[in-house]
């Protein structure tokens, strides 16, 4: 991340030390680290956003383009056999990287496929591994894979045992957002600009490349408006 930070940095044409950037990998890490007044931008996951941006003053500037592109597609997996239908799911536990966000995983990643049961239990694991043998040794957990993770589905020893029971529409990623107005938008534009064009060095190919990113693009506000939208509409205390 501090590679990270000095190459923004030059790329918006920032003196050296202007930016700097923290990896947090817990929700409340982040969080604590949000609530300094220097904490201006914020590089969060789209479960993330949709659950703390008006409390955090988040604002959407770009998104982050990987190799399969800007959107991520979550998938619900389960043992062979034992989900047909969301319904099936009563007194289960679904769980994954963005089990924090239950509304998140109830509305949006599982919100087309069907409503979950109210006795579906969602939690937060960063051991998808672990939660992905218990489902197939027969436990009732079913777990939530982002594309990465579902990717390497196949690989595992286990697989026969597992099912993609479903998969989500294809949904922002990984967004860079503005903190309230600690930074001035002129600034904050900037570095927007400066981002977009990053990869179009070899450094700053090299750069991303380290990260897992080939590049930065505007974010999609009409896609993340309507995820908001549904969210709003049918909110309920289990955030």
């Amino acid at each position: 991340m501090e590679a990270f930070a000095k190459g923004a940095g030059r790329a918006a044409g920032w003196s050296e030390g202007a930016l700097e950037a923290i990896y947090y990998e817990t929700e409340q890490g982040g969080l604590t680290r949000l609530a300094e007044s220097d904490a201006a931008l914020a590089l969060v996951p789209l479960p993330f956003f949709l659950k703390h941006e008006k409390e955090q003053a988040l604002t959407p500037k770009l998104a982050v383009v990987e190799a399969h592109g800007s959107t991520e597609i979550w998938s619900l997996v389960a043992k062979k056999g034992a989900v047909t239908a969301a319904a099936s799911l009563s007194g289960w536990e679904v769980t994954g990287t963005p089990g924090y966000a239950p509304l998140f995983v109830r509305r949006v990643a599982l919100g087309g496929w069907g409503e979950l049961p109210a006795d579906a239990t969602i939690t937060f694991t960063a051991r998808s591994l672990s939660a992905l043998r218990r489902a197939a040794a027969g436990e009732k957990v079913a777990v939530v894979l982002d594309g990465e993770q579902a990717s390497a589905l196949a690989a595992l020893p286990f697989a026969s045992d597992l099912e993609v029971v479903t998969r989500s529409r294809p949904l922002p990623g990984t967004l860079l957002c503005s903190v309230g107005d600690r930074m001035e938008n002129a600034a904050v534009e900037k570095l927007a600009s400066g981002l977009l064009h990053l990869h179009e060095t070899p450094e700053g190919a090299d750069l991303l490349k380290s990260l897992r990113m080939t590049g930065f693009e505007r974010a999609d506000a009409a896609a993340v408006a309507a995820l908001r939208k549904s969210i709003d509409e049918r909110r309920d205390p289990a955030r």
